[in-house]
Formats: structure tokens, C-alpha cells, sequence
């Protein structure tokens, strides 16, 4: 496969449960992936939309079963990869007592604790929550937006903040970024959000986009100071942190414009 296929392919493979090709990547190659994450962002959030709308075209279906079905479809086509990612971030974040290397240990306990489970529930009632007005209101470029911003912001935290384990995928992604490539490829993405916000007449778009630039660094800066870097898990806690928050900062403004 090609320089250029390899990467994205291999994106989608560590994003979603799509089918991909069998891949031997080269190392490069899983740097170069990140390069593709606000790609399959935008390929995930344009499934999500197009079966939300051809749901709402059903004659009376309830917009509560065409949120609940969305949110069902949004799970399974990333394997609950991240919401993984975010409980295990939160089982070490409580029972670590700030202690890096317990926070570590903890990660790779398969088990969830009580903690864990919460903020599973709670994440998935808001997004639930805001699918339902995004389903209502008709928004679907802020579902699509959600769904993008969630992906960009991974290669972002591989900008601001070392990857801690020396082994393994992150290691070799961290690695091998071209990373002038990495605040290009963030940079286009940011400005196309803008530009669909401006020709979609929807600046809800915007605020999604500042909510992300500021959440970004945040969680970078938090996990400096509590793991002096950030793991596969805290990353995917931060998708969905990013996820959630950009699209309660849009649903929210769509009760003003």
C-alpha cells in the first residue's frame, strides 16, 4: 500500500471497528496516521448525520428513539474505544492519590470502579441529552463539528504533551509526527470549520471550535502535572471530553441563534 493510503487506512483502524486492509505499517506511518484523524472525524460524524436524517424522514418517528439509536450507532462504530480510555482515566485519577505510577498500574487493570462507571453514564446522558435537541432543532453540522473536533484534538495533545510509555503505538505515533505537518493539518481544519460556520450561517460552529481551543491545552497541562504526560487511555478521555463539552457548547447555543 501506498505512503499515502497507509496512514489514513491505519486511522481508521485505530478510531473505528470499519473494516480496513490488512497493514504492516512502517513506522512512519503511524505518525503520519494522526495526520488523518480529523479525516475519519469527518467520515464518522457524516454516517452519524446521514442516519439521523434518513431516521427523521420516517413519518412520526420520535426524536427520543432517533437520539437513542444515534448515540447506540456512535458507540459501536468506535467500539467504546475512548469511553474505555475515559473510564480507566477516571479509576486512576481517583484511586492514584496523584501518584503517576499507581495512575499507570491502575490503567491496565481491566476493572471499573464505581467512579468509572459514573462518569460512563453521565457522558452518555449528556450526549444523549444533546442529540436530542441537535435531532430536533435539525443541526446536523454540529453533531458532524462534535464528532471532528473529538478527533483533532488527539494529534494535539501529541503536540503539547509527551507520550510517557517508551513502548508501543503511541511511543512510535509520538515518534515519528511530522509535526509542522500536524499544526498544518489542525490549522485547515480549524479554518474549514470556520468557513462551513460562515457559509452554513451557523456560528454555533465557532464556539465549538473556541471550546476546543481551549480545552486542548487544559487537559495538556493537567496531564503534565499529574502523569508528566499522557497515556492511549487519558487520550481517548479526552476525545471525550472534547466530544461531550463541544457539543454541549453548540447545542446550548442553538437556543440563542
Amino acid at each position: 500500500m501506498n505512503a499515502v493510503l497507509a496512514p489514513v487506512w491505519l486511522a481508521v483502524q485505530f478510531l473505528t471497528r470499519l473494516p480496513t486492509p490488512a497493514l504492516k505499517p512502517r513506522p512512519e506511518d503511524l505518525g503520519r496516521a494522526l495526520l488523518a484523524y480529523p479525516l475519519v472525524g469527518l467520515v464518522l460524524g457524516l454516517l452519524l448525520a446521514l442516519v439521523g436524517m434518513a431516521l427523521m424522514a420516517i413519518p412520526g418517528v420520535p426524536s427520543l428513539l432517533v437520539a437513542a439509536l444515534l448515540l447506540a450507532l456512535w458507540v459501536g462504530l468506535t467500539g467504546a474505544l475512548h469511553l474505555d480510555g475515559l473510564a480507566d482515566s477516571v479509576d486512576a485519577w481517583v484511586g492514584s492519590h496523584r501518584d503517576p505510577e499507581r495512575a499507570r498500574a491502575i490503567m491496565k487493570d481491566p476493572a471499573s470502579g464505581p467512579m468509572a462507571v459514573a462518569a460512563l453514564i453521565l457522558v452518555l446522558l449528556i450526549k444523549f441529552a444533546a442529540l436530542v435537541a441537535v435531532v430536533e432543532a435539525g443541526a446536523w453540522l454540529v453533531l458532524l463539528v462534535a464528532v471532528v473536533l473529538g478527533r483533532a484534538a488527539l494529534p494535539g495533545l501529541f503536540l503539547l504533551v509527551p507520550y510517557v510509555s517508551p513502548q508501543g503505538l503511541g511511543a512510535a505515533m509520538a515518534a515519528h509526527l511530522p509535526r509542522r505537518l500536524a499544526r498544518a493539518v489542525l490549522a485547515v481544519t480549524g479554518l474549514l470549520i470556520v468557513l462551513l460556520a460562515l457559509l452554513a450561517w451557523q456560528w454555533t460552529l465557532i464556539l465549538g471550535l473556541a471550546a476546543t481551543l481551549l480545552l486542548v491545552p487544559a487537559i495538556a497541562a493537567f496531564l503534565r502535572r499529574w502523569l508528566g504526560g499522557f497515556t492511549g487511555d487519558t487520550a481517548g478521555a479526552g476525545l471525550e471530553l472534547v466530544e461531550v463539552a463541544t457539543l454541549v457548547v453548540m447545542t446550548l447555543a442553538l437556543t440563542v441563534y
